[in-house]
């Protein structure tokens, strides 16, 4: 697909008209595309943090997006545009499962109901989509009124999602055919659930073969709906002709012309392998924004020119009162459960995405003592958790089971494996592999004491580890000696990248509790808590 600047196209269809004596000249076509990504179930306004707004971040009027607000907003917006006679599609570039109350007790059924009254057209399949396995998935899809899209997503005819997950949708706008196709990350089996009968091939693979079965099929406008992140997005326009737009997700990366701390210009633009410029978008997450591109082609299907940004959805957006009636009820089945108290801490638990990802953090220690606590009389000797697994902070105080789903929200099972030091060594190498992209395999540690550094080669920056405690000592890992690991059952089975777990243990079970079981035992000990940083991990 050619762009041709709007001037030239003109000149040129005033010459044409002005020799042969014509006037077969096509009006140009105009598509404005709203979307978002990686909602991860704010249902509920949120803060500045990204969780849950507060009663005086609301009289402040610091509180941000809501699926009510971004509901309304959406239908507000569609339209306006329609009155000026312009066609419009709503996208959602995956990720809507994880990361509030919302999906630990509803497991995406809330999310669901809400979605299909806010009108989207079509959705991104995304890692987190399986957190819950593919039976969650699955019941998803089931209330479904959108297609929810992967073309790289392959699915074993055993699996209960066989049938259930298309590779694209040809929308017909205005008389014109326009084809979406979904992408999803090829690392979703190291990120996720999703079961041995789910695999996930290399996206630029299934893509170009896609896009050339389009092509024949006369489809001259593409928009790919991605959940590979911004820098894969940049790579897969660079590598293959035929997209007109990517609308991205997976990587939570802002991108605007009006706010100072977007990564990038509103859209990013990348040529194609033709020279040709794709616009490639992406709105943050969690609700706080939506973006708005307004796209123009020529008869032929050529992208002449698109122009956007990124809209902040603060206290000035109103909220539609029929979505917020739904979750005022969904919300209300929640409250209690959400205020029973469970614990105090006299200090905060950071959690924070960019703490425990990347280095030793409060809520992770806390994590893994209580884990290690809950399986001392079994022996249990180290503790392995990762930081993505963390997914909200709680402040110094009363703490709420509310609040422990919050932070747990993905009800694991907590696994013992009986491993090797030299396995455990490997483990942590994974660990500490790719603190540079805060990747959630950073780990959380207990029963033991890492140095590492992050200037040496992966797997090779680990310098030393110790196992033991402050009160009973350390003493150096012993890499032939075998150990008592727990960690959680996503570790266990080779998620994040942990194979070693799955391939190298001399057994695990699930022994339960699940996770955030065991922490509400230990509050109930231990309350008020009181946790500091001890040196568990150590950069050089």
């Amino acid at each position: 697909m050619r762009y041709i600047p709007f001037c030239i196209s003109l000149i040129c269809g005033i010459v044409v008209s002005a020799f042969f004596g014509t006037t077969t000249v096509q009006a140009d076509y105009s598509l404005t595309v709203l979307h978002v990504n990686d909602l991860h179930s704010r249902i509920l306004p949120i803060d500045k943090h990204n969780n849950p707004c507060s009663v005086e971040d609301l009289l402040l009027r610091k509180c941000y997006g809501g699926y009510a607000r971004l509901g309304k907003a959406l239908k507000d917006r569609r339209a306006a545009l329609s009155l000026e006679g312009q066609d419009t599609i709503l996208l959602h570039a995956g990720d809507d499962f994880e990361g509030s109350i919302f999906y630990a007790q509803y497991r995406g059924l809330a999310s669901v109901q809400l979605l299909n009254k806010i009108g989207f057209d079509a959705m991104a399949l995304g890692n987190h989509e399986f957190d819950g396995g593919p039976g969650s998935l699955r019941r998803f899809l089931s209330k479904s009124q959108f297609p929810v899209l992967s073309a790289n997503t392959n699915v074993d005819d055993k699996s209960v999602l066989a049938g259930r997950i298309r590779s694209h949708v040809v929308m017909d706008k205005s008389g014109q055919r326009i084809a979406i196709i979904g992408a999803i990350t090829e690392e979703a089996d190291k990120l996720s659930n999703a079961g041995e009968n789910v695999h996930f091939s290399k996206p630029a693979d299934s893509l170009k073969e896609l896009i050339k079965v389009l092509e024949a099929d006369g489809i001259d406008k593409i928009i790919l709906l991605s959940h590979l992140g911004y820098d894969q997005d940049r790579e897969i326009a660079a590598k293959i002709s035929g997209i007109d737009l990517i609308v991205g997700g997976h990587s939570k990366t802002l991108l605007s012309n009006s706010d100072n701390k977007a990564k990038g210009p509103y859209p990013v633009v990348v040529k194609n392998p033709n020279n040709q410029p794709v616009p490639i978008v992406q709105s943050y997450g969690y609700g706080k924004y939506y973006g708005e591109i307004a796209l123009t082609f020529d008869d032929k299907g050529n992208l002449k020119s698109f122009l956007g940004d990124t809209v902040l959805l603060d206290q000035n957006f109103g909220e539609d009162p029929e979505i917020k009636n739904q979750i005022t009820i969904l919300n209300n089945q929640l409250e209690e459960l959400r205020q029973v108290t469970v614990g105090t801490t006299t200090t905060p638990l950071n959690g924070s995405r960019a703490d425990c990802r990347t280095q030793e953090c409060t809520m992770g220690n806390m994590i893994a003592d209580a884990i290690l606590w809950r399986f001392k009389k079994r022996g249990v000797e180290v503790v392995i958790q990762n930081g993505g697994g963390l997914r909200a902070s709680i402040d110094t105080g009363p703490i709420s089971w509310g609040n422990v789903l919050t932070v747990l929200p993905f009800r694991n099972r907590i696994t013992l494996l009986k491993i090797s030091g030299a396995d455990i060594l490997s483990a942590l190498e994974n660990g500490f592999s790719r603190v540079e992209d805060q990747a959630g395999r950073f780990p959380q540690v207990a029963g033991m004491r890492v140095k590492w550094t992050p200037n040496a080669p992966v797997g090779k920056r680990v310098l030393s580890v110790e196992v033991g405690k402050p009160e009973t000592g350390y003493y150096p890992l012993d890499l032939q000696q075998s150990y008592l690991l727990a960690t959680n059952d996503y570790l266990a089975t080779g998620g994040d990248g942990y194979d070693i777990f799955k391939s190298q243990s001399q057994g695990y079970q699930h022994v339960g509790p699940r996770l955030e079981d065991a922490v509400i035992e230990y509050l109930a000990e231990f309350s008020p808590l009181t946790v500091n940083l001890e040196g568990r991990i150590q950069t050089e």
